[in-house]
């Protein structure tokens, strides 16, 4: 029988969402056991948010001070130690996080890995995105060997929050790197909801105009309690920083209401709004290729019509 461990993803002591999504992808494997490992300085307040996650058959920490930052080099050793106890799949979110974390693992054991997993076949045999989301390809991984994969966060719902799932100290023996060492996180700080993770999104491209003008996308967001993106244009005109944007080389995400402002809508930005739940376009172009995935949409000047949103929304 198969049996999982999921690498937890946190940061500033609390668990991101996208752990419980990779969960929620390894229980469509149907495995005997799916244990979380938390590696942290401090993990008891990590593992224990993650032993609430449903289907989390036991969380196994590891207290190391090496382990205070989520550096792939320190991490991944630690990891294949933890794989090596008779796991048969390696899950992580393909986020930065695991996407960083992931291959180094996959090295350590000399497999290869499966990238973006939107889809479980059979416990070997998976779905996954190619050509920034046209296509859908089948992957068979050897079933003798550990299968290392990320998770395509965006593809599956958190699981929920009723476990109540044991927590052990794990006692590994791994060597660490001494050539890779934390200098300093540089993160964006604000009040708006995590955009990886947020429920609704607006965002705005190249058509809002400027940085100054991209206050109008901010209000709204605002108003709807939204997280802001944008689009990669927006991020190389300089209207917003690189952390917001949304695409193939962004962030992925999968909100239940996204608002694409100023968008026309190239394919690397659809595939990462391909799973939003509802999709509003507004954009002066009516041929734009952003009303083709929209399920509503309106044509005109967003200046005009994002204060006449707000006045409807009160």
């Amino acid at each position: 029988m198969s049996k999982v461990l999921i690498v937890a993803e946190h940061l500033n002591g609390k668990l991101n969402s996208a752990t419980a999504r990779c969960v929620s992808c390894a229980r469509d494997i149907k495995p005997a056991a799916i244990d979380v490992l938390v590696l942290a300085d401090a993990p008891d307040a990590i593992a224990a948010e993650a032993a609430k996650i449903d289907g989390v058959s036991k969380v196994l920490t590891v207290a190391n001070a090496a382990n205070a930052h989520a550096l792939a080099a320190v991490y991944a050793p630690q990891v294949v130690a933890a794989a090596n106890n008779g796991y048969s799949h390696v899950f992580a979110p393909s986020t930065t996080f695991g996407k960083d974390l992931a291959p180094r693992v996959a090295a350590l054991l000399g497999v290869a890995q499966v990238s973006d997993i939107m889809k479980v076949v059979d416990a070997h045999t998976f779905q996954r995105p190619i050509y920034a989301g046209n296509a859908i390809v089948t992957v068979q991984a050897p079933a003798d060997q550990t299968l290392v994969a990320t998770v395509r966060t965006a593809s599956y719902a958190a699981a929920g929050s009723g476990g109540a799932a044991p927590v052990e100290a794990l006692a590994i023996s791994a060597e660490l790197p001494t050539h890779t060492r934390f200098v300093e996180l540089a993160q964006g700080k604000s009040d708006r909801p995590d955009l990886q993770g947020a429920a609704r999104v607006v965002s705005g491209g190249r058509g809002v105009g400027s940085a100054e003008n991209f206050a109008v996308i901010f209000k709204l967001a605002d108003k709807l309690g939204a997280a802001v993106g944008a689009s990669r244009a927006a991020v190389d005109a300089g209207y917003v920083p690189s952390d917001l944007q949304v695409g193939q080389t962004g962030k992925i995400i999968a909100p239940e209401l996204y608002m694409a402002i100023g968008i026309s809508g190239a394919i690397q930005h659809l595939t990462g709004i391909k799973d939003a739940g509802t999709i509003v376009a507004i954009n002066k172009d009516g041929e734009a290729p952003i009303f083709e995935v929209a399920d509503l949409g309106l044509v005109g000047d967003l200046f005009k019509i994002i204060p006449e949103l707000e006045a409807a929304l009160g």
